[in-house]
C-alpha cells in the first residue's frame, strides 16, 4: 500500500513538473497538490512549493489545506500580516482546527510574544490528535523565555508519547544543563533508562552528566553502554575517549579516538586529543606526528600549531619552535598567550628586540599578567635600555602596587640611574613587603647592594 502510494506521488510530481516545462495545464485533485507542496517545502524548494500552492489554490480555492500552505509560506518569509489575514478568514470557517493555531503561535513567536504564543498552542492542544509535535513547539517557547522547568515538563512529555523522540530527550538534558541541575539529570535518565535499557542516547547522555560532575568511573560505565547499543556511536567513543584522558588511561583513550577516525572521516579534535595523550605518555615521536595531522586536517586550528611550538621548544629547537608560533599568530594575533611564547623562544634564540615587541604586544591587548611586566622589565635592563625599563615597571606599579618583585626592581634601576632618593624610596617599600625577597635581588644586582646607603637600609630594618 505504502509503495502504491510513493508510485502515485512520484507520477504527480512528474507531472507537476513536466506541465511547468510546457506550459500545459493538467488537473490535480488537492490531495495531490497536498503532497506536492510537503515535498518541495522537506527538500527546500521554496519557489516551487510557491508555484504549486498557485496552480492549486487555482483549481481549488475553497482547499482549507492549501490555504493553510499558503499561510505557512508567507510566515516561513515574515509576510506575517498577509498570513495572519488568511488565518484569522480559516478560523472563521473552521474554529476547531489545530493547524490554524499552529500557524497563529509561529506568527507571534516570529513577533517575539512567546508567552501568547503558549496559549494559543495549548489551544491547539485540545483540538490534536497527535499532541507531541504541539507539546515540543510549547517547550520551545518555554526556551525562548528561559522558564527551563516549564520547557522541561512539556519536552518530557514528549517522550511520554513517544520513547524514542531523541530531540525532545536532548532538550530535557539542555534545560537541566541550563539550571546547572546535573544531579537531577541524572535521576532523570536512570529512570529513562530503566524503562529503555536500550537506549545509546539515554546512556551517552547520562555519561555527559557523571562527566560534568566529575565521576568518571560512572561516566566511562555509561559511554561503555552506549556503544554496546550501538557500536557505531562517534560521539559516544569520543566522549568516552574524554574520560578515559581523564583517568589517565591514555593508550586505551587513544584507542577510542583512533575508532572515530575509522568510523568517521577523521577530524582535527580527534587527532590533536590523540597526539596530547601520546605526549603525556611520553612517545614525543608519535605525538609530533598526531599533532602535524592536527595542522593538516585543520590549519585554522591554532591548538595545533601550539602544541608542535611547545613540542619543539621543549626540545630546544628554537628556530622551529619559532617557525610554529608565528603559524598561531597569524590564526589569532590578539591572543596574549602565544605573544609571550613567541618572546620566550626570542629570548632563547637571543633576538631581544623581537622578544620585546612580544611583550609589548601582550601590554598593548591589555594582558595584565605581572610576569609579562617583569619579563619585558628584565629584558630591558639586560640590553640596557633602563629608562624604557623603569617606565614598564612604573606601569607595573599601578596594577601591581605594594609588590616586593616591582619595588625592588625600581630601586635597582632608580640607583643604577643615579635617583638615589627615589632607589632609598623603593628599597624601603621593598623591604617592608618581603623583606627575604631583598636577597635574590642582592645576587641579580650586586653592584647596588654593596653601596653604603643600601646597606645601612637594611642594617636599619633589620633592627
Amino acid at each position: 500500500m505504502q509503495q502504491n502510494s510513493n508510485q502515485k506521488k512520484k507520477v504527480a510530481l512528474s507531472k507537476f513538473e513536466s506541465m511547468l516545462k510546457t506550459n500545459n495545464v493538467y488537473f490535480f485533485d488537492s490531495t495531490e497538490f497536498e503532497e506536492i507542496i510537503h515535498y518541495y517545502l522537506d527538500t527546500g524548494r521554496q519557489s516551487l512549493a510557491n508555484k504549486a500552492i498557485k496552480l492549486g489554490l487555482e483549481q481549488h480555492p475553497t482547499s482549507i489545506n492549501l490555504k493553510l500552505l499558503l499561510a505557512e509560506t508567507f510566515v516561513y518569509d515574515d509576510q506575517l500580516d498577509e498570513a495572519e489575514k488568511i488565518l484569522n478568514e480559516l478560523h472563521a470557517i473552521e474554529p476547531h482546527n489545530e493547524e490554524v493555531y499552529i500557524q497563529k503561535a509561529n506568527i507571534l513567536s516570529k513577533r517575539d510574544l512567546h508567552a501568547d504564543a503558549i496559549e494559543i498552542l495549548k489551544i491547539a492542544l485540545a483540538y490534536a490528535e497527535n499532541q507531541a509535535d504541539i507539546l515540543a513547539m510549547i517547550g520551545m517557547e518555554y526556551l525562548y523565555l528561559d522558564k527551563f522547568d516549564n520547557a522541561r515538563l512539556n519536552f518530557a512529555k514528549c517522550l511520554d508519547v513517544d520513547f524514542e523522540d531523541y530531540s525532545s530527550l536532548y532538550n530535557v538534558v539542555y534545560c537541566f544543563d541550563m539550571q546547572n541541575q546535573h544531579q537531577e539529570a541524572v535521576k532523570y535518565l536512570l529512570d529513562f533508562i530503566d524503562k529503555d535499557p536500550y537506549s545509546e542516547v539515554a546512556w551517552h547522555q547520562l555519561g555527559r552528566q557523571y562527566f560534568i560532575l566529575k565521576q568518571y568511573k560512572e561516566a566511562l560505565r555509561a559511554f561503555d553502554y552506549a556503544v554496546i547499543v550501538d557500536e557505531f556511536f562517534v560521539g559516544a567513543y569520543l566522549e568516552k575517549a574524554k574520560t578515559l584522558e581523564k583517568l589517565e588511561e591514555y593508550s586505551e583513550a587513544i584507542e577510542n579516538y583512533l575508532i572515530t577516525t575509522e568510523l568517521d572521516d577523521p577530524t582535527a579534535f580527534a587527532y590533536y586529543r590523540i597526539g596530547e595523550c601520546y605526549d603525556k605518555l611520553g612517545k614525543k615521536d608519535l605525538a609530533l606526528q598526531f599533532y602535524k595531522k592536527t595542522v593538516k586536517e585543520d590549519p585554522l586550528l591554532d591548538k595545533g600549531w601550539l602544541a608542535l611550538t611547545r613540542l619543539y621548544s621543549d626540545d630546544k629547537n628554537y628556530q622551529k619552535a619559532l617557525y610554529y608560533i608565528n603559524k598561531a599568530l597569524t590564526i589569532d594575533d590578539t591572543n596574549t598567550l602565544y605573544w609571550r611564547m613567541y618572546s620566550e623562544i626570542n629570548i632563547k634564540l637571543n633576538l631581544f628586540e623581537e622578544a620585546a615587541n612580544g611583550f609589548y604586544k601582550c601590554i598593548d591587548f591589555n594582558d595584565e599578567n605581572l610576569d609579562i611586566y617583569i619579563g619585558l622589565s628584565d629584558l630591558l635592563n639586560f640590553i640596557g635600555d633602563f629608562n624604557d625599563s623603569l617606565n614598564i615597571l612604573i606601569k607595573a606599579l599601578r596594577i601591581f602596587p605594594n609588590h616586593a618583585e616591582v619595588e625592588y626592581r625600581l630601586a635597582c634601576l632608580y640607583f643604577i640611574l643615579g635617583n638615589d632618593l627615589k632607589g632609598e624610596k623603593y628599597i624601603k617599600k621593598g623591604l617592608s613587603t618581603d623583606f627575604e625577597h631583598h636577597k635574590v635581588f642582592k645576587e641579580t644586582f650586586p653592584s647596588v647592594f654593596e653601596l653604603e646607603n643600601v646597606k645601612a637600609i637594611i642594617s636599619n630594618h633589620i633592627r
